[in-house]
């Protein structure tokens, strides 16, 4: 599939022309600059035309940080590798000496290029482009990302300009028809690093640093014909533990990333797990009814100091054990030690949150297992079921139909659920109870 990458300053409007041309909201935008620090890809389409859209970090001029120089290279890096540039400008400023610069650079690179003036918010305020013909470009593409103005003929210069679509096979399958992956986690537990290492390129930013990722980055990769959309989020904590307007709005969109998924990747830090921020992002995970699979990183270390990995299980699901039905791996994305075995889990999980159990298979198993173990209310009273029936997958429901609908003991509604998944082979997923008076 063609690359088109976005390039240009901080604040220009990239990632809201992200935005517009892939046609949803997946890129950050907000009033403060350096929002987007990672390559933010996404599948987008002009009439027949498919290809990977990308937005880049913005390039400041004096920064110097470890951080805003990773962002820049990884810009380059991307620009180099690209089917089609579109070099942003902001047209309510003037022309800086680094965009000059930058300008420079990208034409080094012998890609095809689109010089587009944004921020051109009516007729009237039709820019004088003078200034911008020291660039040596004969044409400018003038815009308005923010209020959708010249964007179709943007995206006709867009299809007019990608390379010949080839003729061998079909194109790999775009994001919409892939299984979704929240990558989740607290801050700096090694999330980027995972989605890199499936990957097998340095797509994401990654960094001592906490706090590294401010938004949640789509990455889109096939494996053995399957295309998975791997969602690295923001790294989660409460609002009280940040005063930084832009990563509470990451907070809140990896918080939205979960609801977003089809399957939830929980990664945790062998060296200090399961914290209470882990059991909080657990808490929300569980919450969503999401397929959930646990992944316990630094894994290279454990080996390094003889751990016994089911001491570490035990450890893990007896401070989780609400989630205790997530399948556990141990993995290192500095080796690569079962990195791979996380796409497999993500398969397996959504399989199982997807099965639908036969009625008379439900009601077999209930009539034996009730005998055994009479259902109970939270009052503790012996509750009367007539019969059950599946009414949802992803996550499976299940309705009771009984004499009341006074809830399950939480202790007992555990324990059916338990027994449900050794009986009908649901793992990864939570189990929902409803009881109906009939």
């Amino acid at each position: 599939m063609p690359r088109v990458v976005i390039v240009g300053y901080p604040n220009t409007g990239k990632s809201t022309l992200f935005n517009r041309l892939l046609g949803q909201r997946k890129a950050l935008v907000h009033s403060l600059p350096g929002m987007t620090r990672d390559l933010i890809t996404g599948a987008a389409r002009v009439e027949e035309r498919e290809f990977l859209l990308v937005d880049t970090g913005g390039f400041a001029d004096g920064q110097v940080d470890p951080i805003s120089a990773k962002v820049r290279a990884k810009a380059l890096e991307a620009a180099r590798t690209a089917d089609l540039l579109i070099f942003l400008l902001d047209g309510k400023r003037p022309l800086s000496a680094g965009e000059e610069e930058l300008f420079l650079e990208l034409k080094k690179y012998n890609r095809p290029l689109l010089a587009v003036v944004n921020k051109i918010d009516t007729p009237e305020a039709e820019p004088d482009l003078s200034e911008y013909y020291r660039l040596g470009v004969k044409d400018f593409i003038t815009i308005s990302a923010e209020h959708k103005l010249n964007l179709e003929y943007l995206k006709e210069k867009i299809r007019e300009m990608l390379p010949p679509a080839p003729d061998q096979g079909p194109e790999p399958e775009p994001a919409a028809r892939a299984l979704k992956i929240a990558i989740v986690g607290r801050i700096n537990v090694g999330k980027s690093s995972l989605v890199n290492r499936l990957c097998g390129e340095e797509r994401l930013l990654v960094s001592e640093i906490p706090g590294t990722t401010r938004d949640s980055v789509d990455t889109l990769i096939i494996r053995n014909k399957k295309a998975y959309c791997l969602v690295d989020t923001a790294g989660i904590r409460k609002f009280s533990g940040t005063r930084d307007s832009r990563e509470k709005a990451g907070i809140i969109r990896a918080q939205r990333n979960i609801e977003e998924a089809d399957v939830i990747c929980l990664v945790l830090d062998l060296q200090e797990f399961p914290t209470r921020q882990d059991t909080h992002i657990a808490g929300l995970a569980h919450k969503s009814g999401k397929p959930l699979l646990i992944a316990l990183n630094k894994w290279d270390l454990a080996e390094k100091q003889k751990v016994n990995p089911l001491e570490v299980r035990n450890h893990v699901f007896s401070r989780l054990n609400f989630v205790d039905y997530a399948p556990l791996v141990f993995v290192s994305a500095l080796t690569g030690q079962r990195v791979m075995k996380i796409l497999d889990l993500a398969e397996e999980v959504y399989a199982s949150a997807s099965r639908k159990v036969d009625t008379s298979d439900l009601n077999k198993f209930w009539e034996k297992f009730s005998r055994e173990y009479p259902p109970r209310t939270r009052e503790g009273a012996t509750l009367k079921v007539k019969y059950i029936v599946q009414k949802g997958i992803r996550p499976p429901v299940f309705v009771l139909f009984g004499h009341s609908r006074a809830p399950l003991l939480p202790a007992y509604e555990k324990f059916l659920a338990d027994a449900f998944r050794r009986q009908f082979g649901f793992s990864g997923t939570p189990l929902r109870f409803i009881l109906r008076k009939s």
